[in-house]
């Protein structure tokens, strides 16, 4: 069996920066087992796997160790493959998935997703919650997925050395550390352990979290972000109401076939 492969990196403008993910159009689903093991042989943070039947698309996201509810990233690369590559018609593209339904608009070279917003919960700084990173923060919250930790400034998120192996005891996909930015409205990081990441180097999905998030902190529901891994990223965010729109870039690095 022949499958495409495509490789993209997201939230940039050139490659070797921003988030690398892999792409693969599927005439039919696999196996889960086949498609997990393609993840893991890309060694990427996300493969994304898509079917199409007549106008309607269907993707899944896997990391080299696991199924992942939702990916920002690589459906900002999904989407760039789909209008640049395949020369797809239509101004937005929807995308079912286990979150439900999510859409990709194009203008120029931007692309914007369309997802729902997370609801997060304010919770108590624990002593096993402070032990996951090397300095204080100021707040701590828990989302659907995701624990967030707010930090006084970037320097402390830039700056910030995590205690990864502590991280893989959490029941949660992963931790999100973050402050007001200054070139930007906020910055982040973002580290998944327990699903094979140690740090994400521009995570979308994230930014469901960060955006309603920075929103009410800041009072403006359009705002700009970076993430400070070392690939960097930058993203465009936009509160609205119970979906978030997180606007990105992306660069085309290599297409392959992959033989099974």
């Amino acid at each position: 069996m022949k499958i495409s492969l495509y490789q993209v990196d997201a939230f940039t403008d050139k490659v070797f920066s921003g988030n690398p993910a892999a792409v693969c159009p599927l005439e039919h689903w696999l196996d889960d087992s086949v498609l997990q093991n393609i993840a893991a042989e890309n060694n990427l943070a996300e493969t994304a796997f898509y079917v199409q039947t007549n106008e309607e698309f269907h993707i899944r996201w896997f990391t080299p160790k696991a199924e992942v509810d939702l990916c920002g990233h690589a459906t900002l690369a999904t989407a760039h493959v789909i209008f640049n590559l395949l020369e797809y018609e239509g101004p937005i593209i929807s995308f079912q998935s286990r979150s439900g339904i999510l859409s990709v608009s194009k203008s120029g070279e931007w692309l914007t997703l369309n997802f729902p917003v997370d609801r997060i919960e304010k919770i108590e700084i624990t002593k096993e919650l402070s032990a996951f990173v090397d300095r204080p923060m100021l707040e701590a919250y828990k989302g659907r997925s995701d624990f967030m930790f707010v930090f006084s400034g970037r320097h402390e998120v830039e700056s910030l050395k995590p205690d990864l192996s502590r991280m893989m005891q959490l029941e949660s996909r992963g931790v999100i550390v973050t402050a007001q930015g200054t070139d930007c409205d906020f910055v982040s990081r973002y580290f998944a352990p327990c699903v094979g990441i140690n740090e994400d180097p521009v995570t979308g999905s994230a930014h469901t979290t960060l955006t309603p998030y920075w929103s009410s902190r800041l009072g403006k529901t359009e705002m700009t972000a970076r993430q400070l891994s070392e690939r960097g990223g930058f993203l465009k965010c936009k509160l609205l109401v119970d979906r978030v729109e997180i606007g990105g870039q992306a660069a085309f690095y290599m297409s392959g076939e992959i033989s099974i």
